[in-house]
């Protein structure tokens, strides 16, 4: 399968899945009055990702990263990581009682966004965006280690 999200709208997609992970426990008062009062990883979780997604989004080498010094194929790799544990995580912490449409709905949004991104890991081929350790040597450059 090909990967159909450009990096620039993956790069929307992301800013909008930080606020949105950032304000869940505040905003999906449909499931649960606000399912902040829960605490604990109900609470926590969608934080602890919010924050990491902004993280790595202001340091990601894509064109809606500011610092650029973070790879976009480990972003989308470590965006299937915590979406994947976004949803299992209302079982894993026996929460799925009380709240577990959330969780699922945006580690999903997570999982589908760092799979079917161009560069993804999953659906291209890996391409160094730096050379070896940034260390080049004359050796090398002369061919002198050819031999």
């Amino acid at each position: 399968m090909k990967p159909f999200i450009s990096i620039k709208f993956y790069g929307v997609i992301n800013w909008v899945l930080v606020v949105l992970l950032l304000t869940a426990p505040w905003d999906f008062g449909a499931w649960h009055p606000g399912f902040y009062t829960l605490g604990g990883a109900a609470l926590f979780l969608p934080l602890f990702f919010g924050w990491l997604q902004f993280i790595m989004a202001v340091f990601t080498n894509a064109p809606h990263g500011f610092i650029k010094q973070f790879p976009l194929q480990m972003h989308l790799f470590l965006d299937i990581v915590q979406g994947s544990f976004l949803i299992a995580s209302p079982f894993i912490f026996h929460f799925s009682d009380q709240v577990v449409w959330p969780q699922i709905i945006l580690g999903g949004l997570l999982c589908i966004a760092g799979i079917f991104t161009h560069k993804s890991p999953w659906l291209t081929e890996y391409e160094p965006s730096h050379p070896l350790g940034q260390l080049h040597s004359t050796e090398s450059l002369e061919g002198r280690l050819d031999h």
